[in-house]
């Protein structure tokens, strides 16, 4: 039975190379943790463009991609090191699809798109090179939007709820990134599933412009 790995929160730090401070260092909390629909009550989200809302409200990772990442660097990653809010283990995160959901006791999240690496990231790992590296590995985590709020932490069992309709996995999405002309095949397929209203938006453009010319 997949678990709950640890429960992660964030609050302002200033990483070395940057004027302006971050969310993205988490460590994992002890005791029950409060989701509502914009996530971890008490985590620090700062840079609100590109991180939060309620279509990108917890960021997932998979123990499985952590223990890749482990064995490619010879060492394993803390927990809340990518800046992830949960750490689920029991998962396989090349399978994970937009749609599935993760229902931990009362709490249900939804996954809606895969995490894009930045330079926040790179400074982060202390790796100029970092986002290249990780957009390779195809193993980006989830975002998720929140279906129930409710209050969890770690220990606690969780239930992996496959999306009965598209599969259209994070891995493939995150494939596509600075793609400029994804197929149109691909982009429908997506929007048959619960992605994130942004993408959304953005895809259904680009089918209408294919559409009228």
């Amino acid at each position: 039975m997949p678990t709950l790995v640890s429960v992660n929160l964030g609050s302002p730090t200033l990483l070395a190379g940057s004027a302006t401070p971050t969310g993205i260092v988490k460590t994992p909390r002890t005791g029950p943790v409060l989701i509502d629909t914009l996530g971890l009550l008490g985590d620090a989200v700062l840079d609100r463009t590109h991180h939060g809302g309620p279509d990108q409200a917890v960021y997932v990772y998979l123990q499985s991609d952590y223990d890749l990442w482990a064995a490619e660097l010879g060492a394993p990653l803390a927990p809340g090191t990518f800046g992830e809010n949960l750490v689920i283990d029991g998962i396989a995160g090349d399978t994970l699809a937009i749609g599935d959901r993760f229902v931990i006791g009362p709490v249900t999240l939804e996954v809606t798109y895969h995490r894009t690496p930045c330079n926040t990231l790179a400074r982060r790992m202390g790796d100029p090179i970092w986002v290249k590296r990780f957009a390779r590995a195809l193993r980006p985590g989830a975002y998720t939007r929140v279906i129930t709020p409710g209050s969890l932490e770690a220990g606690m069992r969780v239930e992996l709820v496959p999306f009965a309709g598209e599969r259209v996995t994070v891995a493939e999405l995150m494939a596509l990134d600075g793609v400029r002309d994804i197929d149109t095949a691909f982009l429908e397929r997506a929007l048959r599933t619960p992605l994130r209203q942004r993408t959304r938006e953005k895809y259904q453009q680009t089918l209408a412009a294919r559409t009228s010319s």
